[in-house]
């Protein structure tokens, strides 16, 4: 099996990418990071996921972008909870893929893998410039120059993005399929103490809304005031 990278949020997104990685007969090396994120909750659910999907490895990767804030994930800023707004919210973490995706090229290098599998979306998503097509195709041309394996004509980097123009209605029903366990995963941004899913925050308004959409009732316990 050839190896691939897939970089494992913890969320619904990022779970059936790995699915669907599997699905395409890889080797899944996962890929989570502890980057000082508020809903640290994730990576427990990183953790399930990928042994339940049979990931061959699972690495956590500690990097404090707190140090940098600048985000209502890194800093001491209130998660907005007023429904999905236009623009980049202030939930977007400054460069965050750029930076995950360059500790991926690196562990693919490493491995001598070309494929790295990232569960972006540019439908319904909220707004992040890093998951436009024309970024992920700026950074695979990028990662082609960047490397010793690249130069050397061992690897030819190629960014798997297979969600990308799917609504969440269509990822959920794809995760389905593929079998994967949405009471593994967690989604929301400001999560209770016993890390319960809020309702309100962006990306649990998206997750519902998907749930809905594809008639399918959505596994997760949320916060009692806002069932």
């Amino acid at each position: 099996m050839k190896p691939a990278i897939c970089l494992l949020s913890g969320g619904l997104d990022s779970a059936t990418t790995l699915a669907v990685a599997r699905r395409e007969g890889f080797a899944c090396y996962a890929l989570s990071f502890d980057y000082g994120q508020r809903h640290r909750v994730e990576l427990k659910a990183a953790a399930r996921v990928a042994e339940s999907l049979g990931a061959a490895q699972h690495l956590v990767v500690p990097i404090d972008l707190r140090l940098l804030g600048g985000s209502a994930l890194t800093a001491d800023i209130d998660v907005p909870k007023s429904g999905v707004s236009a623009g980049i919210p202030i939930t977007y973490v400054p460069a965050r893929n750029t930076v995950f995706l360059a500790f991926a090229l690196a562990w693919a290098e490493v491995l001598d893998c070309s494929d790295i599998f990232l569960g972006v979306n540019a439908i319904d998503y909220s707004g992040y410039p890093d998951c436009r097509p024309e970024f992920i195709q700026a950074f695979e041309r990028m990662a082609n120059l960047a490397t010793k394996a690249g130069v050397e004509g061992r690897t030819r980097v190629k960014i798997h993005t297979p969600l990308i123009q799917l609504s969440k209605c269509a990822i959920i029903k794809l995760g389905a399929e593929l079998g994967v366990d949405f009471r593994l995963t967690h989604s929301c941004y400001d999560p209770d103490e016993n890390g319960r899913p809020c309702g309100l925050c962006d990306s649990c308004r998206l997750r519902l809304r998907g749930f809905a959409e594809a008639g399918l009732k959505d596994p997760l316990e949320y916060t009692s005031e806002n069932r």
